[in-house]
């Protein structure tokens, strides 16, 4: 196995499940496939997001132990059989739910947005509220350059 972000004992004590090399190095494949990063580049990835991928490892590892071979499932999000349907996402049928809240912490997987908060919601503002007509009350107006002229 050329590594893993995770151990067979790592994976014990957080789930619990015993698995093997092989499937630990399968659990591997798995996450580097959903998280769009590889174990070489393990030593440019940053302690936090080696920890959640630790751990999305090992989840993956225990629920792969427990599925049936995941290498010949159909990739379908709707299933209906016998007046019974299903709508399933599409990662529901490969990876498995501990693994991906894991993976949504790692900071990649995370959304790009960047709020990035106005004077008014920060108090930089010369009121409590510097819409309200009582903040109008409160300064002397003065002009921009300092009343020099």
């Amino acid at each position: 196995m050329a590594g893993a972000w995770a151990t067979p004992q790592q994976v014990i004590d957080v789930t619990g499940v015993s698995v093997t090399g092989p499937q630990l190095a399968q659990a591997q494949a798995s996450i580097e496939m959903f998280c769009n990063r590889i174990y070489d580049d393990t030593e440019r990835i940053r302690p936090r997001d080696l920890h959640w991928l630790g751990q999305a490892v090992a989840y993956q590892a225990a629920w792969e132990a427990g599925q049936y071979d995941l290498n010949t499932r159909l990739d379908t999000t709707n299933v209906q059989q016998d007046g019974v349907v299903a709508t399933l996402d599409t990662r529901a049928v490969t990876l498995g739910p501990r693994a991906k809240q894991a993976l949504q912490r790692v900071s990649w997987m995370r959304s790009r947005t960047v709020h990035l908060r106005t004077a008014f919601e920060a108090g930089a503002g010369r009121g409590t509220n510097p819409l309200a007509d009582s903040s109008d009350d409160d300064y002397t107006w003065q002009p921009m350059d300092g009343g020099a002229a």
